[in-house]
């Protein structure tokens, strides 16, 4: 049997923070910060920044706001807080419509997400990058539902039970969205496959 961890979990964080522990929240917050931000930016792309970053704000003062609503029974708590930093985005994109189609194309996917046969060497380095940026084109390519549940399953690490649960749709859903991403992102990058694997 492990060792129990000393550190105490998001759910024990919460609780104290709701009998008047401001240290536990900032314990929450340099937990999941960076966690929180890069999902909001990645949806928003790199060109809001100054509106993620708002967003991002937004969504930790609705987590303080909210708190006493966590049910730790029905989800952990990362998976409340990336559906209300969802919340947070599609809010802003229900208000402002034009913002949707002015997404950047950078969503931040590492290319060890598709290709762990592409060498580290120096030849290969232009290759590499080609085939990043044509990642970024393929993944922003995908229908939203799509792209969201894998951003979210491939990037942030998150289980499909949590991706379902954020996005608001069923398991058998968002398994279908992410094996539709999957297969269409693997069309996309086909002609990027090494010749000899």
């Amino acid at each position: 049997m492990p060792a129990p961890s000393s550190q105490p979990t998001d759910a024990q964080l919460l609780a104290a923070y709701l009998g008047g522990d401001q240290q536990a929240f900032a314990r929450l917050y340099d937990r999941h910060d960076r966690q929180v931000f890069g999902f909001i930016g990645r949806l928003l792309g790199r060109d809001a920044v100054n509106l993620a970053e708002d967003l991002h704000q937004d969504c930790w003062v609705a987590v303080a706001r909210s708190a006493a609503s966590f049910d730790a029974g029905k989800a952990r708590f990362v998976t409340w807080l990336f559906t209300i930093a969802r919340n947070k985005v599609m809010d802003h994109f229900r208000a402002d419509k034009s913002a949707a189609e002015q997404r950047a194309d950078d969503l931040g996917l590492s290319l060890a997400d598709f290709s762990d046969t592409l060498s580290r060497l120096p030849e290969r380095v232009l290759e590499s990058r080609q085939l990043s940026d044509e990642l970024l084109r393929a993944v922003e390519a995908l229908p939203e539902a799509q792209r969201e549940t894998f951003v979210l399953f491939a990037q942030m690490d998150l289980s499909l039970n949590e991706v379902a649960g954020i996005t608001g749709v069923g398991l058998e859903t968002a398994k279908s969205r992410l094996r539709y991403a999957r297969e269409a992102l693997r069309a996309d990058l086909r002609a990027w496959r090494p010749q000899h694997v």
